[in-house]
């Protein structure tokens, strides 16, 4: 049977998705000060399972709350209350309303964590962030008990998104967050069995897995978000990720999502960082097909004995289906398109849609907003933190019932967004005291 984006689909684990479409992982910072599930986070999400979405990955559920992506993360690092019990379960009823699936994302962000969270973060080795601007502080390298209590709160969090009814856990291994900074040897300058090899830097990513698969039990999910390339010289590249991939086969994982890129180089977006990417993935033949790690998928498709799943770049239903017609993907991730309209996938289920808004190419800082002696690096980075503030900016909206801003100004954007960071930031540290 040929599949499309319309095809059911039964996962390892047991749980079907009743089609093809999946919600990727996009951080929401809309969790109280003390990280705990909202209303508006749950509003958000029963829009978007509104729009039948097969299957949604929330944003990235955090296992410490000291070192956050930022401060309106939820967070799930000890055994929760019971009203805290009830509003994750609120939030894993509120995606299955018209019979799609969640999986909740588990991350930790590592040295990657905003210094207005915490100015010395964990990390494998004590290497900063290299961007301009000081967002970032001076990470400290994690003590082998605290590597086995990171491992140990993946578990954790895994059972307890199992009793609040959610489908499934994805580990983000992705993105430069904690788990890709061990696996690049750029951040990973371990001289124990943490770092060295390919098999040493992988050790905490397969522990994390394991850890979560003996919590997770029968007919509850368990998958992977993995760089296919972190695009930086020296660093993680295909070769080490397509080694990760066989060292993930025996595991049973549901999915495995091809992503890449850091906050340094933000190939997960579509843009480049300060320096030049040191691994081209986009072939001709992959642009023309839209998505920005299809071809990398392709690659390993011989590799992986898992499922794959491509987010990035796919506009078009053509698209789409071409990808799953060539067994190239099982599943496809969509992003931003539902950032600006919730609705999307059912107008490309039923047939209303045959592409979707594609708004990103508008969406550039140009020289003269910071002045023409302004440093390319610094016009870059705001590139990347501005166009993320716009959509952050169109999630609020959804999540408080309000039609999207498509005529939203980027630096608005990033300027409203960096106030509220800021705003929560205060109000998270008050509330750890």
């Amino acid at each position: 049977m040929v599949a499309t984006i319309k095809s059911a689909f039964k996962l390892p684990s047991g749980v079907e998705l009743p089609n093809r479409l999946v919600k990727a992982a996009m951080t929401e910072r809309l969790a109280d000060v003390r990280n705990g599930v909202t209303d508006r986070l749950i509003n958000l999400y029963k829009a978007w399972a509104d729009g039948e979405i097969g299957l949604q990955i929330t944003g990235n559920v955090q296992v410490d709350r000291r070192n956050l992506e930022a401060a309106g993360n939820v967070v799930i690092d000890a055994v929760p209350s019971n009203l805290q019990l009830d509003l994750l379960s609120r939030w894993a009823d509120a995606c299955h309303g018209r019979g799609g699936k969640v999986f909740m994302q588990l991350s930790h962000a590592g040295r990657q964590t905003p210094k207005m969270v915490n100015h010395t973060p964990d990390a494998p080795s004590a290497v900063a962030v290299n961007l301009p601007g000081g967002q970032f502080g001076q990470p400290k390298a994690l003590t082998e008990d605290g590597i086995r209590r990171l491992i140990d709160q993946f578990g954790v969090a895994t059972r307890v998104a199992r009793q609040a009814r959610f489908d499934g856990v994805q580990i983000h291994g992705a993105h430069g967050y904690l788990i890709s900074q061990f696996l690049t040897p750029l951040v990973n300058q371990r001289t124990d069995r943490w770092g060295g090899s390919i098999e040493g830097r992988a050790r905490f990513l397969i522990d994390v897995i394991k850890s979560a698969k003996a919590e997770a039990g029968p007919g509850f999910g368990v998958a992977l978000k993995l760089n296919s390339a972190d695009f930086q010289k020296g660093g993680f590249g295909p070769q080490d990720s397509v080694a990760v991939i066989g060292m993930l086969n025996g595991l049973d994982l549901d999915f495995l999502e091809i992503s890449g890129g850091s906050y340094e180089q933000p190939k997960m977006v579509g843009l480049n960082g300060l320096e030049p990417s040191h691994v081209e993935t986009l072939r001709p033949s992959t642009r023309v097909r839209e998505a920005y790690f299809l071809d990398y998928a392709a690659e390993v498709r011989s590799v992986a004995k898992m499922p794959l799943m491509v987010t990035g770049g796919m506009r078009s239903v053509a698209a789409m289906n071409e990808a799953l017609t060539a067994d190239e993907t099982d599943l496809i991730g969509l992003g931003r398109p539902l950032c600006i309209d919730a609705d999307a996938p059912a107008k490309l289920l039923s047939g209303q849609a045959d592409r979707l808004d594609k708004w990103e190419d508008s969406l550039r800082i140009g020289p003269g907003w910071l002045g023409p002696n302004s440093p390319i690096g610094v016009i870059k980075a705001l590139n990347g933190f501005a166009m993320q503030s716009w959509y952050y900016s169109q999630i609020h909206a959804i999540a408080d019932n309000q039609p999207v801003n498509r005529r939203l100004g980027l630096l608005s954007a990033f300027t409203k967004m960096n106030g509220l960071d800021l705003r929560m930031a205060k109000a998270y540290l008050k509330a750890l005291e």
